[in-house]
């Protein structure tokens, strides 16, 4: 092996190194990434797996069970009150995030894939996306035909809208 082709990258800035995040439709207008620090996994759930539970807010959907855990399944779009979709189709397009121990599963419109984005391309969401949305976002990430809303686990965990207060 010639050593003089090999190159040492050095002082590489962090800031610059790629995150991972999942990528999915709230609804046909609006589409959105979470981080893959808090997802655990992706699925698609039969309606009839999920238990309702009486006197619930209207965003939480019941209860699932998920690899012999016992979690709330909510709707994402109408936490942030969104037009959502009738799941009369029969199935629903589940995210199970986590955050510290607290596991939930997201309903969402269609899960589309992982993507990668530098930090430094994640902007505030001040100014381009609705007020009501910026305290559960980390911010957005502008593209040519979309902006993403780069979501905050953690900030949806705590939502008034999954409590009935």
């Amino acid at each position: 092996m010639n050593s003089s082709k090999i190159t040492l990258i050095k002082n590489q800035n962090p800031n610059h190194l790629e995150d991972g995040y999942l990528k999915f439709h709230l609804n046909k207008q609006t589409s959105a990434l979470l981080s893959m620090k808090h997802t655990q996994e992706a699925i698609v759930l039969p309606v009839e797996s999920v238990t309702s539970m009486p006197n619930m807010p209207g965003s939480i959907l019941g209860l699932m069970n998920w690899r012999s855990h016992i979690i709330w399944l909510a709707d994402l779009s109408r936490i942030f009150n969104l037009e959502y979709q009738d799941h009369r189709l029969g199935q629903y397009n589940v995210i199970i995030i986590r955050v510290e121990s607290i596991l939930l599963g997201l309903v969402v419109q269609e899960i589309v894939g992982t993507t990668k984005f530098i930090t430094d391309d994640i902007l505030s969401p001040v100014g381009h996306i609705a007020s009501s949305l910026v305290p559960y976002l980390r911010g957005c990430v502008i593209q040519e035909k979309e902006i993403l809303l780069v979501l905050d686990a953690q900030a949806i965990m705590q939502s008034s809208m999954l409590r009935n207060d």
